[in-house]
């Protein structure tokens, strides 16, 4: 057992901490990482938020193990449908790889841009994240959060269809900084990221475009409450740049929900705002996701 844990158990009973910040300390002592604080999968396979990438790498495994996740993510919206599953793992609590599959289906929505009915995006992303300083769960006495820097590779199927619409590439490369902050005595996770990127709607409609094809900072902000220690809700939103002509590119955020039946099971139910996608307004829905691993 690692001193900082009987200190923080010790800490949260003679203070007379929230039930549930002792629950969490007995927890920490005998089974590793909370529930939960590992993350869920993002669309793009890191662990985070739904929308956001953290700095916890996935699982739930200490610096003396390994963790691996397996996820399924559909998101429903009026004109659109956007599928992601992949996996992740997490190596010794300091790396994280990670790969996920997008489809971006446009239903029927494809035939009104003159794509064809059904014409879908498929993007695949590899991811690897490197935890640098600090510990989310342990580092209760400090006031510096879990860092991870991070790189993702994206590679878009559909390059003829992204040249015609703007795009410069259908491959691009992503850079992030993420810090992760848990205040068990508060029961507030909170997160930001930054991420260099040129993508277009993260990637989906390829990167760099005809508006501006350098790259820019953008962020990612999360904010979740732990009601208790199976269940934590909040709220994302993600910054985008915006580099096509034909079609203004808005922000993400959502609202969402995610239970941890166990450290095996989770899920995540979120209603997500979009923004405008492909000049077809307010594409806001649900958001599902699966997750199961160790």
């Amino acid at each position: 057992m690692r001193t900082p844990v009987l200190l923080l158990s010790l800490f949260a009973v003679t203070l007379g901490l929230p039930a549930g910040a002792a629950e969490a300390a007995e927890e920490i002592a005998y089974q590793g990482k909370l529930l939960l604080t590992g993350g869920v999968s993002s669309i793009e396979g890191a662990g985070g938020g739904g929308l956001a990438t953290w700095a916890v790498t996935t699982g739930y495994a200490t610096r003396d193990g390994y963790g691996a996740n397996l996820h399924a993510t559909y998101i429903a919206l009026p004109n659109f449908t956007l599928t992601s599953y992949g996996a992740a793992m997490g190596i010794r609590d300091r790396l994280e790889l990670s790969y996920a599959r997008q489809s971006f289906d446009t239903g029927e929505t494809g035939a009104k841009l003159g794509l064809g009915k059904g014409f879908t995006f498929d993007q695949d992303v590899v991811g690897a994240k490197l935890h640098v300083l600090g510990d989310a769960v342990y580092d209760q006495d400090r006031w510096w959060p879990q860092v991870s820097v991070g790189v993702q590779y994206k590679h878009n199927g559909q390059a003829a269809v992204l040249h015609a619409v703007g795009a410069r590439q259908a491959d691009g490369v992503d850079y992030y900084v993420a810090a992760t902050k848990l205040l068990l005595d508060r029961s507030l996770v909170l997160n930001e990221a930054l991420r260099e990127t040129r993508a277009n709607q993260t990637g989906l409609l390829g990167f760099g475009g005809d508006r501006s094809g350098g790259y820019a900072l953008e962020s990612e902000s999360s904010v979740g409450v732990m009601l208790s220690r199976r269940l934590v809700v909040g709220g994302e939103y993600r910054t985008k740049p915006d580099n096509l002509r034909f079609a203004r590119e808005n922000d993400w955020w959502d609202l969402f929900a995610a239970y941890a039946l166990n450290k095996h099971v989770s899920a995540t139910l979120a209603y997500v705002n979009l923004g405008d996608i492909a000049t077809f307004r307010r594409q806001d829905g649900v958001y599902v996701s699966l997750q199961t691993g160790f």
